[in-house]
């Protein structure tokens, strides 16, 4: 299956969508926090990122899901600075530190040839809701030099549809996260109180353009749908109401990992609840409420590492 941009590329439709994004960029606008500030002159808002996007690391990574990493590792590029600076983030000297350098098109792209190079099985963007133009605007030079693997769009679900839409006919797998079902969570730990309802009409977009997960005859992902929820002490992500969601409103066919990983990151004097990983017990009751509410495809890790943190 041909990657949908390469076919925006050669039907101008990529061009098109890349002057989009970039008027989006002189009164951002790109992501619901809405910030109207002008990054072409590298004005900063929330997400702290000017005309060009940060990027940490990147490199083959073979933690992902199997559909993603396969044999040969997913080709992460992992984007500084984020939307959301969630209190508990384990990625916490990116998004909150800013730990990058900044990077053009042209290194970008070449960024995305050489992952491909070393047999990636795709090129997975990693928080990259506030960098979609910078993303667009590498995949011309990057399609020249031979891309041709799918993209990843591997978010924290705080999305505008208005952006991804932007997307619609570029993008192949879509990974949200969605991290919680209510929004005073979302409030404490995110300072977003709309983040339930944000996160449900992007997931429902990204559904629309690419429909449920499909995978090749190696099991590796090619298009579709994939959905993350970190499963959070004292059933504080809202577990049952997400995944009621998924399978009530998306499709009961939707992959979604329900990860164990959680452990206590960043700055969590202020939230006393979030000081310590999460028990057996209730990562077994979050796998019983997604099959409870009819989530027919759950991924879902080896829980042993709990019992030895516990």
């Amino acid at each position: 299956m041909e990657p949908f941009y390469i076919k925006a590329h050669q039907d101008g439709l990529l061009a098109k969508r890349i002057e989009q994004a970039l008027e989006k960029l002189a009164s951002c606008t790109l992501c619901p926090r809405q910030c109207k500030v002008n990054r072409l002159e590298n004005e900063r808002g929330f997400c702290r990122t000017g005309r060009h996007a940060v990027v940490s690391s990147y490199g083959p990574h073979h933690g992902e899901e199997a559909v993603l990493s396969g044999r040969y590792g997913s080709g992460t590029i992992f984007f500084t600075h984020c939307n959301l600076l969630c209190a508990f983030c384990q990625n916490n000297d990116i998004s909150h530190g800013g730990q990058g350098e900044v990077i053009d098109p042209q290194q970008l792209a070449a960024v995305m040839v050489g992952l491909q190079k070393q047999n990636v099985h795709n090129i997975n963007f990693v928080t990259p809701s506030h960098v979609v133009p910078q993303i667009l605007e590498a995949l011309p030079p990057a399609i020249e030099k031979g891309l041709n693997i799918p993209l990843v769009f591997n978010t924290g679900g705080y999305d505008s549809v208005e952006t991804l839409q932007l997307l619609d006919g570029i993008f192949d797998i879509y990974m949200p996260d969605i991290k919680f079902g209510g929004d005073i969570p979302a409030t404490f730990y995110c300072k977003t109180p709309d983040y339930p309802e944000v996160a449900k009409k992007a997931v429902r977009e990204m559904h629309r353009q690419v429909g449920d997960l499909d995978v090749d005859e190696n099991n590796h992902a090619v298009r579709g749908l994939l959905v993350r929820h970190l499963v959070m002490p004292d059933r504080l992500a809202g577990t049952r109401e997400v995944m009621q969601f998924l399978a009530r409103d998306i499709s009961p066919n939707t992959y979604v990992n329900s990860m164990d990983q959680y452990h206590p990151c960043g700055d969590l004097k202020k939230f006393p609840e979030l000081q310590r990983r999460i028990t057996p017990e209730e990562y077994q009751e979050a796998l019983d409420e997604a099959k409870t509410a009819g989530i027919n495809r759950l991924d879902s890790k080896d829980r042993s590492f709990l019992l030895f943190w516990r």
